[in-house]
């Protein structure tokens, strides 16, 4: 059985996508419905929240970084185990790269491929009557893609309620909810996105009173008539992503936990085993793994406790030796020779790469990436092709001496030149993998 789906987006960043996301999961879940929620495009911390709303992992889907195939495989798959499937976008509904259709990163996308319905939020603080026009354009802009349905985001009064819904009346397609202006509703950030979910210690709370305010001013049975199943593909779900190995020790606490769920899941399948373990904690990776995998995260706000794990420092350095060794992003950061923080404060890191970083002056790198592998790495054999993306405000102050990872070119082609490093068996980049082509 395929559960019937349903995609939350809205007109830009910033609208309300991951409040009422969180607050439908949290209630939905808090009714006794088994709810699979997934992530549109590349996100770590999202999926996260999810996760703690429902119970279950999350997973990320992208039209740009990712096969049509692996999408259908991946929807098919969670879809079969759940009563429900809610995916929030993101950015804007429509908002993507410049590429073929379906293959953009937009929201729309998944929408249009999946035949899924979009459940709109708009913020209406400081408008009434003119949110009609903004969903009357969503509504037209793309044939193939529908709104099910409106929920109105940072309302002032009932009044206010009324003004808007009965101008979008006009348009026969239904509003399911007004959400209060409330700041209790938020969730707090960093530069990154939100803090993460393992950081918050009033979590189940917060998600609680998520949970009621769906309760209160959300429609949720009329959300749930909504969902339709997804139109799929029987495609075969192989790993997305090489797996490195038969026994991989990756690293996962609070500097390291960026790492898709769809990449260690096809691993998995390849038969692989994750033997987690925590370098904040000064654990080595287990000596039993035949490679070891340093995720993204947030190395530079445990700096100092990363440079003075010595267990840590010496049993990579050991494993090193022998096998191989990959940092994506934050682990590429640990792998070089120091990490300057955002007070501008050097630590010094594991020196298995020459590199050094700097967080004190941040600017930001973000953007899709197609990589060309021009050493042999866990990632593949040189001449691999891999799709990504890199978000990070960390900068090289010293490139080092290494040999290039990869050859990188943008959403378009565009090419940005060489990146990361190579040193024996030790190799990273700031190059989050999602997907080989």
């Amino acid at each position: 059985m395929t559960a019937p789906g349903l995609i939350v987006a809205a007109p830009r960043s910033g609208g309300g996508k991951t409040t009422l996301t969180l607050a439908l999961l949290a209630a939905l879940n808090r009714r006794g419905i088994v709810v699979q929620a997934a992530k549109v495009g590349p996100d770590y911390i999202d999926p996260s929240f999810h996760a703690a709303a429902t119970g279950r992992p999350s997973f990320n889907l992208d039209s740009w970084a990712m096969p049509p195939s692996l999408i259908d495989a991946l929807v098919a798959e969670h879809a079969a185990h759940a009563d429900l499937l809610v995916i929030e976008g993101a950015m804007g509904l429509f908002d993507g790269v410049p590429a073929p259709p379906l293959r953009t990163g937009a929201s729309a996308d998944l929408a249009a491929r999946l035949g899924l319905p979009v459940l709109l939020v708009i913020d209406v603080a400081g408008q009434s009557q003119s949110a009609a026009a903004v969903v009357r354009g969503f509504a037209s802009h793309q044939r193939d893609v529908r709104i099910g349905g409106v929920v109105l985001n940072r309302v002032g009064s009932e009044r206010h309620v009324r003004l808007v819904a009965e101008a979008i009346a006009a348009l026969d397609i239904p509003v399911l909810g007004a959400i209060p202006r409330d700041a209790s509703l938020a969730l707090p950030e960093r530069h990154l996105g939100l803090v993460q979910a393992t950081e918050h210690a009033n979590l189940a709370a917060r998600l609680e009173h998520l949970a009621d305010m769906a309760e209160h001013h959300l429609d949720i049975d009329a959300i749930k008539q909504l969902a339709v199943p997804p139109h799929r593909s029987a495609a075969r779900l192989d790993a997305p992503v090489p797996a490195p190995g038969g026994r991989i020790a990756l690293a996962q606490d609070d500097a390291f936990s960026f790492v898709y769920p769809h990449v260690l899941d096809g691993w998995r399948r390849a038969g692989a085993q994750i033997v987690p373990f925590s370098p904040l904690a000064d654990a080595a990776p287990s000596d039993d793994c035949d490679s070891c995998w340093l995720p993204g995260g947030y190395p530079e706000l445990h700096a100092e406790a990363l440079a003075a794990a010595d267990r840590f420092r010496a049993g990579v350095t050991g494993f090193a030796a022998t096998r191989p060794v990959h940092g994506e992003c934050g682990g590429y950061m640990v792998l070089g020779e120091s990490l300057e923080d955002a007070h501008g404060v050097s630590h010094r890191m594991l020196g298995l790469l020459g590199h050094a970083t700097s967080f004190a002056h941040r600017k930001l790198h973000l953007g899709y990436r197609q990589a060309r592998l021009l050493s042999d790495s866990p990632l593949g054999k040189p001449g691999t092709l891999l799709r990504g993306h890199e978000f990070h405000y960390a900068a090289l102050t010293s490139p080092g001496q290494d040999e290039p990872l990869a050859e990188l070119a943008d959403s378009q082609g565009a090419r940005l030149g060489v990146a990361g490093g190579r040193r024996g068996n030790v190799t990273g980049t700031f190059f989050h993998a999602i997907a080989k082509i």
